[in-house]
Formats: structure tokens, sequence, C-alpha cells
């Protein structure tokens, strides 16, 4: 009896052992595999929180490409409001961008924790890049009008320009019939002549025995120009480019020039005969003689003429 309950005792035991080793390599596998489960599920969750900073940042990309347009087009802009909004959402994606990078940094061990921030942060984009959308479209309406105004400031110089050149054209016009009445209201003079005097007041031939010198020409008719009396200057430039001078000045082209004789005539608007003379003062010497005579402020001719000992 004794052997038969040793040998059933020791079978029990045996038994019980291997129930007790079963147990042991039952949790052992359990432990295995949980811990197996729960490093898939850490790598799934790195995994996902990579792709939702991913995400992010392209949303962010994308929210500073749209701000750089905005920034572009801000001179159209004369909206200071909008223009401070703009500032207020650029300061706030800077702060969201520093956020990002610190939860970049962390590396958080709280997965949930890092996920729910990630989405905090996504859910703020989008309320930004919704402001962001509405100044862009508020931008090209805006752009589209000052580019209307463009156009019509463009017609508006396009006409100024148009009647800029018309009134030059008939300024221009102006001074022409200006120039051309005052040139018909010029006397015309012909038949200049130029001679030398001896002291029996006849012509002499000999430059260097004249006692008086004399320039005669014919007024021609002009009912343009006003009748009355005429100063008819004469001025005589010697072969040596000297002006025998003595007989005043005159005023032409706004400056005073100095004549050799003058002579005052009245006239009618007809034809008439004029000689002006001058005293000879000096000696005189053959050569090319320069005749000029002036009225009214107008050089009526220029002449030379060759004098001879």
């Amino acid at each position: 009896m004794n052997r038969k309950f040793r040998t059933i005792l020791i079978a029990a035991i045996a038994v019980l052992v291997c129930l007790i080793g079963m147990v042991v390599v039952l949790i052992v596998r359990n432990n295995s595999n949980t811990t197996a489960v729960n490093e898939a599920q850490a790598r799934a969750d790195s995994l996902a929180i990579a792709n939702d900073q991913l995400l992010l940042t392209n949303e962010f990309n994308q929210l500073n490409a749209d701000f750089n347009q905005y920034e572009g087009q801000q001179i159209y802009l004369k909206n200071d409001s909008i223009v401070q909004k703009y500032n207020e959402a650029r300061m706030k994606v800077e702060g969201l961008l520093r956020e990002l990078n610190e939860e970049k940094r962390k590396h958080s061990k709280d997965m949930s924790a890092s996920r729910a921030k990630i989405k905090q942060l996504e859910g703020e984009i989008a309320t930004l890049k919704g402001i962001v959308r509405h100044y862009l479209e508020e931008i090209k309406r805006l752009g589209e009008e000052n580019e209307g105004l463009k156009l019509e400031i463009q017609q508006v110089q396009q006409k100024n320009e148009q009647l800029s050149n018309q009134v030059t054209e008939a300024t221009t016009t102006n001074q022409q019939l200006t120039q051309t009445v005052q040139l018909a209201k010029k006397l015309n003079i012909t038949g200049v002549s130029f001679h030398a005097y001896n002291k029996k007041g006849k012509v002499e031939k000999n430059i260097t025995k004249a006692r008086q010198l004399g320039v005669s020409f014919t007024v021609s008719p002009n009912n343009t120009a006003a009748p009355g009396m005429k100063d008819f200057y004469m001025r005589i430039i010697s072969p040596e480019g000297s002006l025998l001078g003595g007989g005043g000045s005159f005023s032409i082209d706004g400056r005073s020039v100095q004549s050799t004789a003058h002579r005052a005539v009245e006239y009618a608007n007809d034809e008439i005969s004029v000689s002006i003379y001058w005293d000879v003062n000096t000696t005189l010497t053959p050569g090319d003689y320069t005749v000029e005579v002036f009225c009214d402020g107008y050089r009526l001719a220029s002449r030379h003429f060759t004098m001879s000992k």
C-alpha cells in the first residue's frame, strides 16, 4: 500500500510539474507576444506622427507661399486694416512654425499627446489658411480695380498727350503766323549802292581821297508795314574788320548794336529813295567794304563793295 501510494504521489508531482512548466511557457510566450505588439504599435504611432508632421510641414509651406504671393501684391492695397490683419496672421504662422519644430525635436514619448498637439496645430493652420485665402481674394479684387484705374489713367494720359500735341501744333502755327505777319511788316529795299565822295561832293574812285561815304537804296511799297517815321541805320565795316562808327546805337534781337550813321525818313507805304551819308574821320584803305542797312529791328540788306585806290 505504501509503495502504491508513493508511486501515485510521484506521478501526481510529475504531472503538477509538467502543468507548472506548461503555464510558465504560456506566460513567457504571452509576454513575448505582448512586447512585439507594443513595439509594432509604437512603430505605427511613430510613423503616423511623422506622416502628420510631414503633412503639417506641407501645409506651412503652402501657407508661406500664399503669404509670399500676398506680400508681393501689397502695393495694390490702400486699406491699412487688411495689411494689419495680414501681419497678425503672419506672426501666428511663425509661432506655429516654432511649435512644430519644437514638437519634432521632442520625439515625445507620449505618442497620444504628440498626435493631439499636431492635430491642434493642423486645425489652427486650416483657420489661418482660410483667413489668408480671404486676403488673397481681396487683393485680387483690388488688383483688378487697380488695373482698371491704370487703364483709365493711361487713356487720360494719352488724351492729355493728344491735347498737348494739338496745343503745341497750334502754338507753333500761331508762332509761324506771327512770324509771317512780322515778316510781312518788314520793309524791303532794292538797288543798294555804295560810293565815296571827294571834298567837292562828287563820286571819288580813289577811296583814300574820300571825304564822305554814302549808301543809297529804294524802299519798296508795303501796305502791311506801319506808316510813319522810319529810322534807317547804316553800318560800314572796313577791310580791316573795323566798324566805321559815330552814328549811335539801335536794338536788334534784344541787343544793342553800334551804327555808322542813320537817317529818319517819313514812310507812307509808297516807294521812296533813301540816301545815308557818313563823314570820313579816319584813314581809309582800299579793299572790301561791307555795308549793312537796318530798320524796325530787321536787317534789310548786307552787301560787299570793293573800293580801289
